[in-house]
């Protein structure tokens, strides 16, 4: 137990790091990480993919207050867009964490590569976002927090990489899109979270300390750590040449993606 704490307190100084740093969700280095660890701890194989999900959101759930509250100080956040995306955020994220507990491992684990492989692409080859023609109504708003949501939920993610391109499209600017992206992660994660442990409260081969399908060492180790780690990867981020950097991690979650696809 007290090593698979530490190790998921390095996983979350990485994950914080990467956040600051490059603006990603931490979902996109949380989940196959924990897979791995469930895996290597014996974990039953129908539910490491799963738990490794739920998890993922359970953390985000403290990382999006941190980035609120930071936003909310610099006064970033439109809480109307915010607003008018979270009812179509909610209810997504619980019917996708119903449509990932009904469907098979293997196949959850291929649709998590699909976006592994999509988040490196679009780090290696960037284009601007497309405008969206016509004023932002809540109808597309309510259906893009739905898929938003939805998505998100599925794959275990705070849903920056589709909630960012989408304002930008409605001509939001970079600053504003990704604050209401970060407090559209809590919605995400609180509806996703709650699915999650009542869809996993009678399911068998629960490890201990499992919340539904959270695991709570996990959950507690990646915690502690991000947290304090996403500030520095933020101001790390005004010395290193972001462009290049995204390139080369893009490498990193290519091989990540193979290596989910061998292993």
């Amino acid at each position: 137990m007290l090593e698979f704490f530490l190790l998921s307190m390095l996983l979350g100084l990485v994950a914080g790091l990467l956040a600051g740093l490059l603006g990603l969700g931490g979902g996109v280095v949380i989940v196959p990480a924990l897979v791995w660890l469930f895996s290597t701890h014996g974990f039953h194989q129908e539910l490491i993919m799963i738990m490794a999900i739920a998890t993922s959101l359970a953390t985000i759930v403290f990382t999006a207050i941190a980035s609120i509250l930071t936003h909310q100080k610099l006064g970033a956040i439109r809480w109307e867009s915010v607003l008018r995306l979270t009812p179509g955020i909610l209810l997504g994220a619980g019917v996708g964490a119903v449509i990932a507990d009904f469907i098979d491992a293997e196949i959850l684990k291929r649709l998590f590569i699909c976006y592994l492989l999509f988040v490196a692409i679009r780090m290696a080859w960037s284009k601007k976002s497309k405008e969206i023609r016509g004023k932002a109504g809540p109808r597309l708003d309510y259906l893009m927090g739905n898929i938003i949501g939805l998505v998100s939920s599925i794959i275990g993610i705070g849903g920056g990489t589709l909630t960012v391109p989408y304002l930008l499209s409605r001509q939001l600017p970079m600053k504003n899109a990704v604050a209401v992206s970060s407090a559209c992660g809590l919605p995400i994660a609180i509806s996703g979270v709650v699915a999650y442990v009542l869809l996993g409260r009678q399911a068998a081969f629960l490890p201990e300390w499992s919340f539904g399908y959270v695991y709570l060492p996990a959950m507690v180790g990646i915690i502690v750590c991000s947290v304090g780690s996403a500030p520095v990867g933020a101001r790390l981020a005004n010395k290193i040449p972001a462009k290049k950097l995204k390139r080369y991690f893009s490498i990193v979650l290519f091989l990540i993606a193979f290596k989910m696809m061998i292993g």
